[in-house]
């Protein structure tokens, strides 16, 4: 099973701390400047699969590894990199500098249609290389973050959000750079995953009480995807180190909180969109992950 770097990794790991708000329901964001980060190492990021979303500024020649291809950047890129692409940066250059930001999915749930923007398409893992004279005006996005992350303005992450958009927006006008330098077989694993995944997401999000889940249970995606059961769920613990159920249920949680949040749906019509006919059923399998009712998560 490959390796999961989680943010707790990545504070423990490189700063020797780890912050209080690291997991709350607003999300978590942070940005830092990669010359700060890397300090004279140029040993490269192991390959693994994030847990969070992270899009980086790095100027300096570079090598990006990400499923069956190695991306090369010759003077600067940003990328944007999301949970289920495991990936590496391997630094080629002597001078790496630039910036980058985490932020978590409950982060990126705040931005209204995110999900449906190419940037973070399943599968996808833009790079795009900039010109000398664009690297200014993506390094100023940044500067304004770094800027606003330390002050004590009360609405600073919606403020931090409509920046996280300006740079989507700006990237998106440019062309992904497909300069690879090296190649691999395809991994069946992570196309059935990407398959699974895709699946997934085309059920959400839940826009009326009246619309249900159409793949409910594991053996639902098993059966669309023409796959045994078991060949699925082990090259999802493959690729995301979690079995079916599990990807599933973490996923049901995440629009069952954003219904409670958003909506005035009572809580057994958000249970039934959410496949569960008994609306105890509901409530058992929020309080087991949450360790929360539905109803106090509510209020």
């Amino acid at each position: 099973m490959e390796q999961i770097h989680t943010l707790e990794d990545l504070y423990k790991n490189r700063l020797n701390f780890v912050p209080e708000n690291l997991k709350n329901d607003i999300g978590h964001f942070n940005v830092f400047r990669v010359e700060d980060f890397i300090g004279n190492s140029q040993k490269p990021i192991p390959y693994s699969r994030k847990d969070y979303y992270k899009i980086s500024l790095v100027i300096g020649k570079n090598h990006y590894h990400y499923a069956d291809k190695i991306v090369e950047v010759q003077e600067a890129g940003i990328s944007f990199a999301n949970p289920m692409i495991p990936y590496k940066l391997e630094r080629i250059g002597e001078k790496q500098s630039g910036y980058f930001c985490v932020f978590t999915e409950s982060f990126l749930q705040q931005i209204p249609n995110i999900k449906e923007y190419p940037i973070f398409k399943v599968g996808s893992f833009p790079i795009y290389e900039l010109e000398t004279e664009n690297i200014a005006g993506y390094s100023h996005i940044f500067e304004q973050m770094l800027t606003e992350i330390n002050l004590e303005y009360v609405y600073k992450y919606d403020l931090l959000r409509t920046l996280v958009q300006q740079l989507i927006h700006k990237a998106m006008r440019l062309k992904p750079n497909e300069t690879v330098v090296s190649s691999q077989n395809h991994s069946a694993n992570n196309r059935i995953t990407s398959l699974f995944i895709e699946l997934l997401e085309r059920q959400f999000p839940i826009e009326s009480p009246f619309q249900t889940m159409k793949l409910r249970n594991p053996i639902d995606f098993a059966t669309h995807l023409s796959v045994h059961i078991n060949h699925l769920n082990r090259a999802l613990k493959s690729v995301t180190g979690k079995t079916t159920s599990q990807l599933i249920a973490e996923r049901i949680l995440q629009e069952s909180k954003t219904l409670l949040k958003h909506t005035d749906w009572n809580i057994a019509e958000i249970g039934f969109c959410l496949g569960f006919e008994d609306p105890s059923h509901f409530t058992s399998f929020f309080r087991r992950a949450s360790q929360i009712t539905p109803k106090l998560f509510r209020n």
